[in-house]
């Protein structure tokens, strides 16, 4: 399969995915750990892909989104943006409901 319909794959399949740099347990950025605190805020389950282990989707994921940086938050199919997006989305209550499916 191709890298590029993979990355399509993983974003349909999963309502709410992050592409980071670690782990939610271990983030290896603190811009990945501040994105994972503020989903873990909302407490909503989400997926997420290493893209450290995963070089391929690291080096065409950019090409894409059409975004050059990690972590990308996205959901239902759309990218929400990096960690400065989602922390104004958190701070403004925003960020839940569009977790939750009301934004």
């Amino acid at each position: 399969m191709d890298i590029m319909d993979t990355i399509k794959d993983q974003i349909t399949a999963n309502r709410v995915i992050l592409y980071m740099k670690g782990s939610p347990n271990q983030p290896q950025c603190g811009f990945s750990a501040r994105v994972v605190q503020a989903l873990a805020a909302v407490g909503e389950r989400f997926a997420y892909v290493d893209v450290l282990s995963n070089p391929e989707i690291r080096a065409n994921l950019p090409k894409y989104a059409n975004w050059p940086t990690f972590p990308q938050l996205w959901v239902d199919g759309e990218l929400i943006g990096g960690c400065d997006i989602i922390t104004e989305m958190d701070e403004s209550g925003e960020l839940a409901e569009v977790i939750k499916g009301n934004g």
